[in-house]
């Protein structure tokens, strides 16, 4: 299959003439940054198992991957399949389910603990290089969980300066070591966490931000006294896209975030997004949404088969926006390109 990706240039040449234009990060923005760090496999071989059931480390070898969300769906499925099959084996589907909800904590920990301690560890080039392509962006929305793109945001010293609102304020209390996020002050927001992020806590009343500004103390820091507190961040990491959705549905800041990307206009770049059945969630928002014109990065050689099923599930968003009607009208039409990831040179 010959199949001619543009350059990133090309692909916001053509944005430009569409007005507004936004971008969607997954996993492979921090991973070109420091792929030691945020592949799955450095997160497995950083994981402390110590926790679990002695077979769950087991089970990533059994299903032959290192990615997290893929054994916690399999443990789910293999307690309800146990259940069906020897109703008796109650103990052990309790086990299993128990591996599944603890491997969400392993994973917040071991992303904590591999993250790098400061954003001094960070080049500058390399915050220079991010911070240009970032500048193109209206909205930015990120799957991500880890802070290089808070970071990147902050480095007010570097040119073009970016504008960093991601909806939080100081608490109506006043000052505090963290701000919060309320839907009221949310109207300029333009950074959204769609699964949350490290340095975002549930605090039952309030959804809190920590912050190096109001404390003098680094974000790790922090991250790590809360992770020893038995304070885990806002998390999603469920094993299925609806497991997800139910989730974001019960957090009004991830509910709100999800449900502003199908009402953007204009184009939406998607960089680092490996187009799995696990986001079909976030997926659903862009082929139900108002953007007409659709940016996909591709890394490598659009022949492998990896970079086979993200052409052929972004095309599809295509298909899908055709087939759909708002009342009587048409829905806006979409159409789908394909770059070549390394062209964005995002990190540098």
């Amino acid at each position: 299959m010959t199949f001619a990706l543009l350059t990133f240039d090309e692909c916001l040449s053509m944005a430009k003439s569409s007005g507004h234009i936004h971008a969607l990060l997954g996993n492979g923005f921090s991973r070109a940054c420091r792929n030691d760090i945020f592949s799955y496999a450095a997160l497995f071989d950083r994981a402390d198992f110590a926790g679990l059931s002695p077979h769950c480390r087991a089970t990533f070898d059994a299903l032959g991957t290192t990615d997290f969300e893929v054994v916690i769906k399999s443990l789910n499925s293999a307690a309800s399949i146990l259940e069906t099959y020897s109703p008796a084996s109650t103990a052990l589907a309790a086990i299993l389910r128990d591996d599944a909800v603890k491997l969400r904590e392993v994973l917040v920990s071991a992303i904590a603990g591999s993250h790098p301690e400061w954003p001094g560890e960070i080049a500058q080039t390399a915050y220079q290089a991010c911070t240009g392509f970032l500048a193109n962006f209206e909205r930015v929305y990120t799957l991500n969980y880890d802070l290089l793109l808070y970071w990147a945001f902050m480095q007010e010293e570097i040119a073009p300066h970016l504008e960093c609102d991601d909806g939080f304020r100081h608490p109506d209390s006043g000052p505090e070591e963290y701000v919060t996020w309320e839907v009221e002050n949310s109207y300029e927001q333009r950074i959204y966490y769609l699964h949350g992020a490290l340095h975002l806590f549930d605090a039952g009343s309030e959804l809190q931000k920590y912050t190096w500004k109001n404390t003098g103390i680094r974000l790790k820091q922090q991250i790590r006294a809360a992770l020893a507190s038995s304070k885990y961040p806002l998390f999603v990491s469920e094993g299925t896209s609806q497991e997800k959705l139910e989730r974001i549905k019960h957090s009004g800041y991830l509910h709100r975030g999800l449900a502003s990307m199908p009402k953007v206009t204009g184009s939406m770049f998607v960089y680092g997004l490996s187009f799995a059945p696990n986001d079909e969630h976030v997926i659903r928002m862009l082929e139900i949404g108002k953007i007409g014109k659709l940016f996909v990065g591709v890394y490598g050689d659009p022949s492998a088969q990896h970079n086979k099923e993200v052409i052929t599930r972004a095309s599809k968003i295509s298909q899908a926006r055709k087939s759909r009607t708002l009342g009587r009208k048409r829905a806006q039409e979409l159409e789908v390109h394909f770059y070549d990831a390394q062209s964005a040179k995002v990190w540098g």
